[in-house]
């Protein structure tokens, strides 16, 4: 018996890094997987099956059960069709992780409008809509009387959360993630709907160009970076066991799980009067001083 026997999990760019240690993770405990990519490269280009089939094949050869889908999350019919597509194999579903995703490195000044475009579109628009047709079926299962216990499962990671140096679109679109989670969280729970997100740090193809360095396993008895490390804290996410547990962004690296505090307030001066132009530098050194250091940008 695993902590996610019998529920339905649609995970998104399932078929590399992440993706594949997740869907093999799930299916480990008892979940029906459906492992959706399209088999684009890094950075978005071109299509292949075969790495989808790969992890189906695997799960089904461990005794597990899995379909592949190859739709693009960032198209809202297909988005539906994967969707639909899970509950037509499994009956119904509980979980969607959103993972799939591109890169597009460049310094700031170097960017163009299109590699711009194209990192919002995978990031946002994708976590957009296949979430959405999600919670449009979990609502209509309330209605009908069927309390649904589900899951959205978002990805942002360390460059969404403090920046990363020549990963401006990647970054903004992460932070937008972060703050999409929050919102699906206060609204979605009168339906039986959580929403979480991870910060994952482990090897993956986007790290492996990006932080060689730190992705080496050479003199390790422990493999910090390999993905494996990141599921058990993402199935558990997508268990019944983790109801209670909502609007929150986890930080995972090796053994590592951090939960993340968020936007807070800091330290305030109120005059109580209006400010004089000439008087808001001496108040802005003085809550400077007072105020937590803020981590460093990535690669700063």
């Amino acid at each position: 018996m695993g902590i996610c026997d019998n529920r339905t999990v649609i995970i998104t760019g399932a078929a590399r890094g992440l993706g594949r240690a997740y869907a093999l993770a799930f299916a480990a405990e008892g979940a029906n997987v459906v492992v959706n990519d399209i088999g684009t490269s890094l950075g978005g280009e071109g299509r292949d099956t075969s790495a989808a089939n790969g992890v189906v094949a695997e799960i089904i050869a461990g005794g597990g059960k899995a379909i592949a889908n190859y739709d693009d999350v960032t198209d809202w019919d297909a988005a539906e069709r994967i969707v639909a597509a899970a509950i037509a194999a499994f009956g119904d579903l509980h979980v969607v992780v959103n993972n799939a995703g591109i890169v597009r490195d460049r310094m700031f000044v170097s960017a163009t409008l299109d590699e711009w475009d194209a990192t919002m579109h995978v990031h946002l628009r994708g976590h957009f809509c296949i979430s959405r047709h999600a919670v449009n079926y979990w609502r209509a299962k309330q209605k009908d009387g069927r309390d649904p216990d589900a899951r959205i499962i978002n990805t942002t990671s360390g460059a969404g959360l403090q920046g990363s140096i020549a990963q401006a679109a990647y970054s903004t679109a992460k932070g937008g993630i972060a703050s999409l989670t929050l919102v699906q969280a206060a609204e979605l729970g009168r339906y039986g709907i959580t929403a979480n997100a991870l910060a994952p740090s482990a090897r993956t193809r986007m790290t492996e160009q990006a932080f060689a360095d730190k992705m080496a396993t050479e003199g390790q008895d422990f493999d910090v970076m390999d993905p494996a490390n990141i599921a058990p804290t993402l199935v558990w996410l997508g268990s019944a066991e983790s109801r209670e547990v909502t609007g929150c962004v986890f930080e995972l690296e090796g053994g590592k799980i951090m939960i993340e505090d968020g936007w807070r307030e800091g330290p305030a001066i109120d005059k109580g009067a209006r400010w004089q132009p000439a008087e808001v530098g001496a108040a802005v050194d003085r809550l400077l001083a007072e105020r937590m250091p803020p981590r460093k940008v990535w690669g700063s």
